[in-house]
């Protein structure tokens, strides 16, 4: 992008012309001796855009940066290249251009957690890539639901993952020196965050690049099951995945007591027991409830195993004691969840469960293949939302 006019800045920024001609007249941004801009000046316009349409007005903005109370400096850094400016085809073009509705385009949109786009509003050219890879898709025959589905699940997780990065940074970097008595202008030199900004991408890929290991590895290893099975190679009895529901006792009086920090260090701490014993057994958290954690496990065995250790190393941690429901049966695997009535019963036989007890499903106890002695039978009862009485079982503590 070479020499752009006033008018190309404002229109690739968003920001309004007259805005932009204050912020020239004050100097914040400035062209060259022809009264050309540079793309420098489109991230400075943007960034201004978005700061005024959080409700600050532009003035204190302008007189701040003029006193150098603030500086916009830190937007030469490359880590801020990343801030789209808008593109040249809107919401209606792409969908008349890719063949795709434009209520699949908007997932785009809606999956950073911004409003569903207007057919008229323009693409930014962060969104162009998206666009790219929903297109070839489509050109393959993928059916929209699962694509609007993994794009929705792309977008949840990775939103949590800024989110938290942001928290970081605003705790570790700009509430230190603010405490110092350091000024916004001061917060952070463009080489430490630019080091830090390409450290953390490149930790970011790599991660998901391991993550996506562990996947595509269980997607191969079904294949090659599959069809083993289907050639008479392989006699494989069909396995059922098991839910486990883990909840803290008193979670909820415990933080109303305690207060927000108390609920935030609780969490840190189940986090760690939970995440390291769950995937020691072969299994995965699938989603943080407030007073709980819901896994999956691919054997039913080491799902009870690592339930009992979990509420076994809750209770040693000093932690409020942990109750878990335990069932076996088909799952319906939807944006990175699990649903169904396997679902459904795991959360209601932890509701039913005691203070330090494991609870399973008698189909648990027949496919678990733990020794004899490992369950004792509770009996049937009669579970709120689950029709019909249940037969329960509480998992036995290990020796020792």
């Amino acid at each position: 992008m070479g020499q752009l006019s006033r008018a190309d800045v404002a229109d690739l920024s968003g920001l309004s012309p007259a805005v932009l001609d204050r912020v020239i007249e004050a100097g914040v941004i400035a062209p060259d001796a022809a009264g050309l801009l540079d793309r420098s000046s489109v991230l400075r316009a943007t960034v201004l855009r978005l700061v005024t349409e959080s409700g600050i007005p532009i003035e204190p903005i302008v007189e701040a940066l003029q006193a150098g109370d603030l500086s916009l400096d830190f937007l030469a850094d490359e880590a801020y290249d990343r801030f789209a400016s808008y593109a040249g085809e809107t919401f209606e073009e792409a969908s008349d251009r890719t063949g795709l509705p434009i209520e699949v385009l908007g997932v785009v949109r809606e999956a950073t957690g911004a409003p569903p786009p207007r057919p008229a509003d323009r693409l930014r050219t962060d969104e162009e890539p998206i666009i790219r890879f929903l297109e070839l898709q489509h050109r393959h025959g993928f059916r929209l639901g699962a694509m609007e589905r993994l794009l929705r699940a792309q977008g949840d997780s990775l939103r949590r993952a800024a989110e938290s990065e942001a928290e970081w940074w605003r705790t570790e970097v700009i509430a230190p020196a603010l405490e110092r008595g350091g000024a916004m202008t001061e917060i952070g030199s463009p080489e430490f965050s630019g080091a830090m900004a390409r450290a953390l991408e490149e930790s970011i890929v790599s991660l998901y690049r391991a993550l996506q290991m562990r996947a595509w590895t269980a997607n191969i290893i079904a294949g090659f099951e599959g069809a083993l099975t289907r050639s008479g190679l392989l006699d494989r009895r069909e396995r059922q995945p098991a839910i486990v529901f883990l909840d803290i006792t008193g979670y909820t009086a415990l933080t109303e007591e305690r207060g927000d920090a108390a609920a935030a260090d609780l969490a840190e701490r189940l986090g760690r027991i939970v995440q390291r014993t769950s995937v020691a057994h072969g299994g995965r958290p699938v989603k943080h409830l407030g007073d709980g954690v819901m896994f999956w496990f691919p054997e039913v065995g080491p799902a009870v195993v690592a339930a009992r250790e979990m509420v076994e190393q809750v209770a040693g941690a000093g932690l409020p004691p942990a109750h878990v429901g335990v069932a076996s049966g088909p799952l319906i695997f939807q944006e990175g969840d699990y649903y169904g009535q396997t679902v459904n019963l795991a959360a209601r036989i932890s509701d039913f469960a005691r203070p330090g007890e494991v609870l399973v499903s008698d189909a648990v106890v027949a496919a678990a293949g733990l020794p004899a002695g490992s369950f004792k039978e509770v009996g049937a009862v009669e579970l709120k939302g689950v029709s019909g009485p249940v037969r329960l079982f509480a998992a036995r503590r290990r020796e020792g």
